[in-house]
């Protein structure tokens, strides 16, 4: 078992920034596949970026691409998501996820964070 704890959430205008950190314990040892993902108001959730045990490849939404950042640091089993240029329509709950493989879809990652709000004024 993994738990996923994020932090980092708060209420930025347009155009700040925010960074996420989601820190793992329990079954640290497994190289998990890091992912975020968030759920507007009234909407599914949705994929965000993903990031591989290495930290070499990464991958984004359209939405968040050139302006997110997924990152991790193994030694401390904590990943991150640095968000800029922040836009209203960022506004959502952000969920860390960890599983096997890289991929888009909440159905294959095995563990999840609560989740932290995130809102940004106009």
């Amino acid at each position: 078992q993994v738990q996923l704890v994020e932090s980092g959430g708060g209420l930025v205008q347009a155009g700040g920034s925010l960074r996420l950190s989601c820190a793992a314990s329990g079954r640290t040892g497994t190289k998990y596949v890091r992912a975020w993902f968030r759920q507007p108001p009234g909407k599914e959730r949705e994929f965000v970026a993903t990031i591989n045990w290495s930290g070499t490849t990464t991958s984004y939404a359209d939405s968040v691409k050139g302006r997110f950042t997924i990152s991790r640091d193994n030694t401390k089993n904590t990943a991150y998501l640095q968000m800029g240029s922040l836009k209203p329509e960022d506004t959502a709950i952000y969920y860390c996820a960890a599983g096997p493989l890289p991929d888009t879809a909440t159905s294959k990652y095995d563990y999840w964070g609560q989740g932290t709000q995130v809102t940004v004024s106009s």
